[in-house]
């Protein structure tokens, strides 16, 4: 993917009441991001590639960086029929210790200044789904 000024990045942070191992595991483990995101095969290796399948289509990812516990990066393809429409995007989680559990960052960037609705979307989309991350990290023992 190639960098340029034009590119923009939505950027959604929560602070969520449970310590980064709990988070870590919801963002990480096949059957607890289907609870919060989406259907997936999901793996940890580096370079592993997998996809996010959701009932409108699915998202083409593959493993990017990792630091355990800490940050977690993939890219997030979403080709369309339309080539003006496709997303090559990366998506990066980062884990910050607070006081009240962990500040949970989630950043896509990569979206072109002509995809406002895609830009809008995850930026709305992103809320949803850290709210449901949170719900998914509730629910662990």
């Amino acid at each position: 993917m190639n960098a340029s000024p034009d590119v923009r990045t939505v950027t959604v942070e929560r602070e969520i009441p449970h310590p980064p191992e709990k988070i870590w595991r919801a963002l990480t483990t096949q059957h607890l991001i289907e609870e919060w995101l989406m259907k997936n095969d999901f793996g940890l290796d580096l370079g592993h590639r997998f996809q996010l399948r959701g009932d409108w289509g699915q998202v083409e990812c593959e493993i990017l960086d990792v630091d355990p516990g800490r940050m977690l990066s993939y890219s997030w393809n979403h080709p369309h029929a339309d080539p003006a429409f496709d997303l090559e995007s990366v998506v990066t989680f980062t884990l910050e210790p607070a006081d009240a559990g962990t500040l949970l960052r989630v950043e896509q960037t990569g979206f072109r200044p002509e995809q406002k609705q895609a830009f809008g979307g995850a930026l709305g989309g992103w809320r949803i789904h850290l709210e449901n991350l949170e719900k998914t990290v509730a629910a662990l023992d």
